[in-house]
């Protein structure tokens, strides 16, 4: 029988003709083949025949083909060697055909998880059920007729228990990956993604036109009548063309993408949540003063910090906003929100007593609401103790039992607490760099938040 070894760029290399015991699985199986030469065929039942992974949409190395194929002549084995570089898919088409596998991958994942859930519930439930003959508390009477069954349930429950704590274990990894695979679509046309995407893609046309014109790119030369850089060129055209129209769709459905022409000096740039102001604007970044000033701050100017001489850049496709100079002079308007009963106050703000001398909360003015009065709102990680709290905000009483009564504020590692007696700004607490993960949260609850500490209780506004 005839072993084929066949390459193409639209399904991949395929190897077809062998059997079960042919001794031929020995040779495939070797860590040595593909383009980085470490790679081992692998076998596939839906193709019913061997498989280099990730070969499709790719030029092989044929070096690496014609080692395998010696290896089987000398085996005894009558070999073929194929290789097509030219007959591929276009870019669009694998791309959508890997959207449809995430998307199955996704529901196959997805029944992996309620079935694992389904038996772990299983298992708890059997565990439990054994234990109600223990509910009171009943020991193993030893020497008693009833200690060979007593042991044996004991043994039964935590069997049981067991099952039960590692089907939950693989209920959450199958959902874990379920929703990664669910996610594949939306994290490859992230706008930021995307745009680095091109940036890249762009570089290597550049450098591919340039071996087609006999230059140096990246550092060496190739043969300008290489057939593989005319498939390299097409290849790269069509999926610079795939994505520009991502970024266009994306455009269209109102998400800002900056640029050069967005910026100017003195303007401020919002970069992972805190307001730059701009020092230079370059081709793809402005500079910013350096992020070690945004210590502590929510606006970062050109002057008056620990660092003047220091700079940063912030790449445009990291920015999320813009103001400018005379926007950030202006005074930030207070939400108009209704009046709230008190929320039930988190338990983790009763915290021990400031080693310092405490920050007592100003007396309410005459006419204004306890929850007028300001707090600080901390960040609080579960087994990581720290010496001085980290605050986040000041605001408002009122705002912080909303901002830390959202469940989008805590986690599985930490949680949002607010208190009005922080202690000694320095010794007991300090301000920590807010990286703009919460800002949804505050722009749905239309909070504007500060970040500067003041016990000084706003006045409510006068009644029209």
């Amino acid at each position: 029988m005839t072993i084929e070894i066949t390459h193409t760029r639209r399904e991949g290399t395929l190897i077809e003709g062998t059997s079960r015991g042919d001794g031929s699985a020995e040779i495939l199986q070797l860590r040595e083949y593909g383009r980085t030469q470490r790679q081992p065929f692998r076998w596939s039942r839906n193709l019913d025949c061997w498989y280099l992974p990730h070969s499709r949409d790719h030029a092989t190395y044929t070096p690496s083909l014609e080692l395998l194929a010696q290896r089987l002549r000398d085996k005894g084995f009558e070999v073929t060697l194929t290789v097509d570089n030219a007959d591929r898919r276009s870019f669009s088409e694998a791309e959508q055909e890997r959207e449809e596998k995430a998307e199955g991958r996704a529901d196959r994942f997805g029944e992996y998880a309620a079935s694992a859930a389904q038996s772990s519930e299983a298992a708890w439930k059997k565990s439990h059920d054994i234990s109600e003959r223990f509910a009171f508390g009943q020991p193993i009477l030893i020497g008693h007729h009833s200690e060979g069954r007593a042991r044996r349930d004991h043994a039964r429950m935590d069997d049981a228990m067991r099952k039960s704590i590692r089907d939950s274990e693989r209920a959450a990894h199958w959902a874990g990956r379920a929703q990664a695979a669910a996610n594949y679509e939306q994290f490859k046309k992230d706008p930021g993604r995307t745009l680095r995407r091109l940036d890249k893609l762009r570089a290597d046309l550049r450098a591919v036109e340039k071996w087609q014109r006999g230059e140096s790119a990246k550092g060496y030369s190739r043969n300008p009548d290489d057939p593989e850089l005319t498939i390299r060129h097409e290849e790269l055209t069509e999926e610079i063309d795939h994505w520009e129209q991502i970024i266009k769709d994306a455009e269209a459905d109102g998400v800002k993408v900056w640029s050069k022409a967005d910026f100017t000096r003195g303007d401020f740039a919002l970069y992972r949540g805190t307001w730059y102001e701009v020092l230079r604007v370059n081709p793809k970044s402005v500079t910013i003063p350096h992020i070690h000033n945004s210590t502590g701050k929510r606006i970062v100017r050109a002057s008056g910090n620990r660092h003047d001489d220091w700079t940063w850049t912030a790449p445009y496709d990291k920015v999320s906003g813009r103001k400018s100079a005379d926007e950030m002079q202006q005074p930030p308007q207070a939400p108009a929100t209704e009046p709230q009963e008190p929320a039930e106050q988190s338990p983790a703000v009763e915290e021990p007593m400031p080693v310092g001398e405490p920050t007592a909360a100003a007396a309410p003015a005459v006419g204004a609401s306890w929850l007028d009065g300001m707090a600080l709102v901390l960040i609080a990680s579960k087994n990581s103790p720290r010496r001085r709290k980290r605050a986040l905000w000041a605001m408002t009483r009122r705002e912080a039992q909303a901002v830390c009564g959202d469940s989008r504020t805590s986690g599985r590692s930490y949680m949002l607490t607010w208190t009005d007696r922080p202690g000694v700004e320095g010794a007991d607490w300090e301000w920590v760099p807010d990286n703009g993960s919460l800002d949804p949260v505050l722009s749905d609850l239309g909070i504007t938040p500060s970040r500067e500490w003041t016990a000084t209780v706003q006045a409510p506004a006068e009644a029209a």
